[in-house]
């Protein structure tokens, strides 16, 4: 059994790609006999600890937002309360999830500092010109450096994470995303059978190609009047499609939901018949497998790692253009109207073959295995890592904090820390069972 501490900004009651698969590894690991505990900051009221199935413990640390839905990265504040965490749930294995995240990165700091052994898995890719980049690009180096073992979603992330980061390639797997295709089933009964609906299920910002996404919308509705189109999803783009229906009077068939609840989206997906992602930039996404598992013909921009995603039966590539999307949408009604539609459920039955969260667990728990043998580097070698990255003012960083954790055992020792008891399910439902006899 391994004790893992999975770390993030993003998880639940926040939805989207990296809370789902935090979840969703989480309880796979639990599956298999590991401790698992997920390191979160308040959602509104939600703080302290909390449990979810299967005896999966959160730590809703009380940290505010700083922006974006991440804390502030100030590196020391939180050392207090991470190492007593650490210490009570006898962390072996700290593993942070998004480049975003701040929390990840100083756990992950903190976590080398304390001899723990450290992953990283990164669900974006980014670019290299901009400034926010650069910034960002630089950032996960230095947090890189120390790191003992990365993971990224798809091949090209693994690129762009080994170039930007500068990581060794060694030190670097791929292990894609999975869906669970139970929830994600098709209902055909829900499809209209006299018109055609295009699904978007997507955060309404510049890089999910939004603007793409409206002049798609516009063209579509012109040229095709049984087509219709159902947006689910919220962001600062949705005044420009809110501004194109009113523009072109589609109220009657462009349905703006906003916010979706992840239960929801299910429902959502089979109301229609073709699923268009207009992505200016993706590792992985998760949204074409959830379509296509539902059985939707899917159209998309053949960006980042999404040709690595689907084979080409299951989707219709183009580029990132809206002449190339209008055509690829044109395609995928061309051939509804024909009448050659795969089978939903058999499409279902495929994408459970190439993504499922057993799988990934297990390729997983390989790489966790691999760091386990790994040995630790010396507080020098640390030290020297960071200094090979060329922002030495850091060093003052890691130093401070490595000061604050001998401080911190010196006025409360490790041995004075209540371990905290592990979650058996077994004997719980037993106690249960007693009490109800």
């Amino acid at each position: 059994m391994q004790r893992i501490c999975l770390v993030s900004d993003f998880f639940y009651p926040n939805v989207g790609g990296v809370e789902e698969h935090i979840y969703n590894l989480a309880q796979c690991l639990i599956s298999r006999g590991h401790k698992v505990i997920v390191i979160t900051h308040s959602y509104d009221n939600r703080k302290g600890i909390r449990y979810m199935t299967n005896g999966l413990k959160v730590y809703y640390l009380p940290i505010k937002v700083f922006y974006n839905q991440c804390i502030l990265p100030t590196m020391i504040a939180n050392i207090p309360l991470i190492r007593y965490i650490y210490i009570r749930e006898r962390i072996e294995i700290v593993h942070g999830h998004s480049a975003f995240s701040a929390l990840a990165h100083e756990a992950m700091l903190i976590g080398n500092l304390m001899k723990l052994k450290t992953v990283f898995t990164d669900h974006s890719l980014f670019g290299f010109a901009d400034m926010s980049a650069v910034l960002t690009n630089k950032f996960l180096e230095i947090s890189l450096v120390a790191c003992t073992h990365c993971i990224c979603v798809s091949h090209i992330g693994k690129e762009n994470t080994v170039l930007r980061a500068k990581v060794s390639f060694d030190r670097v797997s791929v292990i894609p995303n999975a869906v669970d295709t139970y929830s994600f089933t098709p209902q055909v009964q829900m499809r209209p059978k006299d018109s055609i609906v295009i699904v978007v299920v997507s955060r309404l910002v510049y890089r999910k190609g939004v603007d793409l996404m409206a002049q798609v919308m516009a063209d579509i509705c012109v040229r095709y009047p049984n087509v219709s189109f159902l947006i689910g999803g919220d962001g600062p783009k949705l005044w420009l499609l809110q501004e194109i229906r009113e523009q072109f009077g589609l109220h009657d068939r462009v349905t703006l939901l906003g916010a979706l609840k992840h239960s929801e989206v299910t429902d959502v997906l089979n109301q229609g018949h073709i699923f268009l992602n207009t992505s200016l930039t993706e590792a992985f996404c998760m949204a074409i497998v959830e379509a296509a598992s539902c059985g939707l013909h899917v159209v998309s921009t053949q960006v980042g790692g999404i040709p690595e995603v689907l084979p080409s039966d299951m989707i219709f590539l183009t580029e990132p253009t809206a002449e190339a999307l209008i055509k690829g949408v044109e395609a995928a009604i061309a051939k509804m109207e024909a009448g050659d539609i795969p089978c939903p459920y058999v499409n279902n039955d495929r994408v459970r073959s190439y993504y499922n969260w057993l799988n990934v667990t297990q390729r997983t728990e390989v790489v966790y295995n691999h760091i386990l043998r790994t040995e630790l580097k010396s507080p020098g070698e640390q030290l020297a890592s960071y200094l090979s990255t060329g922002a030495w003012p850091f060093l003052l960083v890691v130093t401070l904090c490595k000061v604050i954790l001998m401080i911190l055992e010196y006025i409360f020792p490790s041995k004075n820390i209540d371990i905290a008891p592990d979650y058996d399910m077994e004997v719980i439902l037993k106690r249960r069972e007693k009490k109800i006899n």
